[in-house]
Parts: C-alpha cells; sequence; structure tokens
C-alpha cells in the first residue's frame, strides 16, 4: 500500500495517478471519500476539524485493509497529522509513505490557478498549520517535473522495500 500525503495543492492526485499506472496498481483519491457535508464546508472556506475528519479516516484505513488484501493500491491523501496516519495505517500489514513537500508560496500558486476543485488557496494555511511533517517515508520536493518525482518515488520503493 503507498499513500502520497502531502497538503493540498502539492501534486498527490497527478503523482498517485502517474505512480499507480507505473506500478500497474489501482488508484484512489481520499478526496472522493468525504462526506457531503465535508464537502460543503470546505467549499465555503471552511477548514475540517478532528471531530469532521475522524468518520472518513476510519472509511479509508477500512478500504486500506481491503486494497492490501487485494494486492495493493495507491491512495493520495492529506495524512496531516501523526494520529491521522496511525489511523489510516492501523489495519495494514505496510503503508509506505510518500510525503510531497513544497513550500507554502509554491503550493498556493499552484491552487491560485487550480479550477474545478472545492479546495481554495484560503485554505492553505491552516493545511500547513495541521501538518506534522513525518520523520519516516520518503520524502520528496514538488520542485522537480512529475515525471523526475515518480522515477524517484519509484527507486526508493525498490531500495526501501
Amino acid at each position: 500500500m503507498i499513500v502520497i500525503m502531502g497538503v493540498s495543492g502539492c501534486g498527490k492526485t497527478t503523482i498517485g495517478k502517474q505512480l499507480a499506472k507505473q506500478l500497474d496498481l489501482p488508484y484512489f483519491d481520499a478526496d472522493d471519500f468525504h462526506s457531503a457535508s465535508n464537502i460543503e464546508k470546505m467549499k465555503h472556506g471552511i477548514p475540517l476539524n478532528d471531530e469532521d475528519r475522524m468518520p472518513w479516516l476510519t472509511l479509508l484505513a477500512n478500504n486500506i485493509q481491503t486494497w492490501d488484501v487485494q494486492g495493493g493500491a495507491v491512495l493520495s491523501c492529506s495524512a496531516l497529522k501523526e494520529s491521522y496516519r496511525k489511523l489510516l495505517a492501523s489495519k495494514s500489514k505496510q503503508v509506505n509513505w510518500v510525503y510531497l513537500k513544497g513550500s507554502f508560496e509554491l503550493i498556493q500558486s499552484r491552487l491560485e490557478h487550480r479550477e474545478g476543485h472545492y479546495m481554495k488557496s484560503g485554505l492553505l494555511q491552516s493545511q500547513f498549520d495541521a501538518l506534522e511533517e513525518p520523520n519516516y517515508g520518503i520524502h520528496i520536493s514538488i520542485e522537480n517535473t512529475p515525471e523526475l518525482i515518480i522515477s524517484k518515488i519509484i527507486s526508493k520503493l525498490k531500495t526501501h522495500g
């Protein structure tokens, strides 16, 4: 199981989809599992709190368990806090964490040019405020091209098992 994590706008979906294709694994976006009420909050610029996220994280943990049994998957999920990552990994044999890391300024610029997504650039600060960078997993700078990022991820996955 591979989880691509980081704040909104760091490239989780782009990288996750391409990585899954290269590894011949199914791809899932955690955003697709949010409740309607969570999506409404975010559309209106209201950051989610832990209470909002708990049912979503539990659902994802259950799905991760299923995807593990089915041979693995790639999941894009913000997974901003350590407690979220522990819950997500709680039913899995092994989660390979890939943290897409970038500066606030770069990511804000990307969000301001993104269309058709409910997560607006105004919520980015709340994501950085909540972010607890992991001291494990694969850390990748988002300043490279998607192709180079994926190449680095695959190389590191092979190195780290």
